[in-house]
């Protein structure tokens, strides 16, 4: 069955996601802050480019987001011109931007006050994820509806969790990247000791990855950086506000997080440096300028 979906942010991730549902007959409206990013969509799989978000949900069942940051979630949603404003009544929307679990559980509050529903449902994989839908898509909110936006989610997807309630894809997310963290970090200092020791690095990772050492990022990043692929699957600036969102949930608990706030710490340096629009993976170059 043909679904009328709103599809908001069409970036990196966001302009591959809303193609698959495209691709499998779904009537979808798109809406950028660029609009020629979505142009693009529409030229490459078909589709509707609406110039406001007002003009993209006001018909549809179900609304998709996935935008930069909170503050552009708060907007989106809570703004005159957004989506609780504009939406009919019992639409179904879901977040996927890496957002905060408080903003997730007030936009959950707010959509029932405004008879719009609500889930939180931030995604990991990266470009490559969103472009092959293999994404993990971690998600929050009342189990019903989980259920019922489930056929879409799996044009996305492979590994799609309910969590619970509202908050808890984002709280999810925050663990996921506190994990990925170490593992960047990890996977360049192995490049980085291989390259000053005289090891072949493509050699060195195809022995360590199959072993205990092995992760995604080794897998898919690590080739990427032996490459001089450096293009963001995912900005140096979006990592930045994922860990210091995680950073203010630990602040609220008392909990210091050492090990992310170390690596915040680089990528805060890489920043400085003006490296905020390349990828994660970019990671390499504050290595290389202390050689």
């Amino acid at each position: 069955m043909m679904a009328k979906i709103a599809w908001i942010g069409t970036g990196v991730m966001g302009a591959s996601m809303a193609k698959h549902l495209l691709r499998n007959g779904h009537e979808v409206n798109m809406y950028s802050k660029t609009i020629a990013k979505a142009e693009k969509v529409r030229e490459e799989e078909g589709g509707v480019v609406s110039d406001s978000i007002k003009d993209a949900v006001q018909n549809a069942d179900y609304v998709f987001t996935i935008v930069g940051y909170p503050s552009d979630v708060e907007e989106v949603y809570l703004g005159q011109e957004g989506i609780f404003n504009n939406a009919r009544n019992g639409t179904l929307c879901v977040d996927m931007t890496t957002s905060k679990p408080s903003l997730a559980k007030i936009l959950y509050d707010e959509g029932r006050r405004k008879g719009i529903r609500m889930l939180d449902a931030p995604v990991s994989g990266g470009d490559m994820g969103a472009r092959n839908a293999t994404l993990s898509i971690m998600v929050g909110g009342d189990k019903e509806d989980f259920e019922e936006i489930l056929p879409l989610l799996e044009y996305l997807g492979k590994n799609i969790v309910y969590l619970g309630s509202a908050g808890s894809g984002q709280h999810t997310k925050a663990a996921n990247q506190i994990a990925i963290a170490g593992a960047t970090a990890a996977m360049t200092e192995a490049i980085v000791y291989a390259k000053r020791v005289g090891l072949d690095p493509e050699k060195m990772l195809m022995a360590i990855g199959a072993g205990a050492a092995g992760s995604w990022q080794l897998s898919n990043m690590a080739p990427r950086v032996l490459k001089g692929d450096l293009g963001p699957g995912f900005f140096i600036k979006h990592f930045i506000k994922d860990m210091k969102i995680v950073q203010d949930e630990m602040l609220e608990r008392g909990v210091e997080l050492k090990m992310l706030d170390s690596v915040l710490g680089l990528y805060q340096e890489m920043a400085a440096k003006g490296f905020e629009d390349d990828g994660t993976q970019a990671l390499i170059k504050l290595y290389e300028a202390s050689e």
